[in-house]
């Protein structure tokens, strides 16, 4: 903890720059519970529960909050028990999360309570490069000890191309058999071109997209998920804080404004982050990395309060976004890796080193970026980085950040 927080004399606005910025940290923060802890239950003795909404024409609906998977769920059986207590029955995982253990943890819970499973709107996601659709999918289902998931993604789609005929079919014969109910596919990468694609398809029923403060603004974002919405899809949010791959915290005017006017409200900037993705209508649920009950806490509170945010609110939001643009990678992959003749992913790299840097998960990191094909991973020092640099609509110094991403993941 800084000198600052230790001085008797500290004023309200050195303790929102110091508690604000570094306090509130994604791994969460003793002050994050204190200001949102859920609501007790009802004196009926009923706990106050999550809304939900329609998931696009599929006729379902889901928790507004999303458990995601990404964490060690063997091991945090409690937290998996007081989502379902709390309403946040949309739980997703993947094949890659842990190499199947995030799987193996969600499915000792489904053994150990089997009235759950049909509580839970379970979704598994296997990457397409590998192939072998079919026995990988029996393998995720005996791992998650369930004979079906309600949504399987095809994981982390780049290009609106990579939705196959072949994809379709498999999947159509997947639902036939009682495997999946829906279908669909994420995407960190070039998302708005990958939701319009997806909309013209006629067949995809939700996708899971990278959406947050820093995107939603963006005309062709909002072209994209309006044409998502009026064909149907059901639309997903992730990565709502906005992490960026950059080491050091950025923020000055913009960023003490957000804390200091959301702290007056009662709850921090990131709750507020979450309350302006759930304002649009078209978005159905909120996938959020919750790896202990701090931070689903907090985050259940944000998905109680029915509170709107204000013009002003949403303004302070705007103008932060805007002063933090050049540290946050925007996932416009396109841009980048043609600006490298394709030799680089860009952004899938500096996503690797989003998941070190923000998130505070460095086996995470390493694992995503082992993933990537050797070849890339050895041409990373080698590329010349001034001409993606210059294409980056985010203004973001590419060149040190990929070095930095290979010092430490490779």
């Amino acid at each position: 903890m800084s000198q600052k927080i230790k001085d008797a004399d500290l004023t309200r606005r050195e303790f929102v720059a110091t508690v604000g910025l570094a306090g509130l940290a994604v791994a969460g923060a003793n002050v994050t519970a204190a200001l949102a802890a859920p609501e007790p239950p009802s004196p009926a003795g009923k706990a106050t529960v999550v809304s939900k909404r329609p998931l696009g024409k599929t006729g379902v609906e889901v928790s507004s909050l999303c458990l995601g998977g990404m964490f060690d769920t063997i091991n945090n059986q409690l937290l998996l028990k007081q989502a379902m207590k709390w309403g946040v029955t949309y739980w997703d995982t993947a094949e890659s999360y842990g190499n199947g253990l995030s799987e193996e943890g969600m499915g000792r819970f489904f053994a150990r309570n089997p009235e759950a499973r049909k509580e839970v709107f379970l979704v598994t996601k296997l990457q397409a490069k590998s192939g072998n659709f079919t026995a990988r999918l029996d393998q995720a289902l005996k791992r998650l000890q369930t004979n079906y998931v309600d949504l399987f993604f095809i994981h982390s789609v780049t290009n609106i191309g990579e939705m196959t005929p072949a994809i379709k079919d498999w999947a159509a014969e997947m639902k036939k058999a009682g495997k999946i109910k829906f279908v669909g596919f994420s995407s960190h990468t070039n998302m708005e071109d990958c939701l319009l694609g997806a909309a013209k398809l006629g067949w995809i029923d939700t996708v899971m997209f990278t959406y947050n403060f820093q995107v939603l603004n963006n005309p062709k974002m909002k072209e994209a998920v309006n044409a998502c919405s009026q064909a149907g899809v059901g639309l997903v949010a992730m990565k709502s804080q906005a992490g960026r791959p950059g080491k050091h915290e950025v923020g000055g005017e913009g960023k003490l404004e957000v804390i200091e006017r959301f702290l007056k409200r009662g709850f921090t900037d990131k709750q507020a982050k979450l309350r302006v993705i759930w304002e649009n209508p078209h978005i159905a649920s909120i996938c959020s990395q919750m790896p202990n009950l701090t931070i689903l806490s907090a985050n259940v509170a944000a998905a109680l309060d029915q509170i709107k945010l204000t013009q002003e609110e949403f303004d302070s939001l705007q103008r932060y976004a805007l002063e933090t643009k050049a540290a946050y990678c925007a996932g416009c992959g396109k841009f980048c890796q043609e600006a490298v003749g394709g030799a680089v992913p860009v952004n899938e790299v500096l996503r690797c080193l989003m998941y070190h840097q923000y998130y505070g998960e460095p086996e995470l990191a390493r694992l995503t970026f082992a993933g990537l094909p050797a070849g890339v991973r050895q041409r990373l020092t080698e590329v010349d980085y001034s001409r993606a640099e210059q294409a980056c609509p985010q203004g973001l110094a590419i060149a040190a950040l990929i070095r930095q991403a290979w010092e430490l993941l490779a």
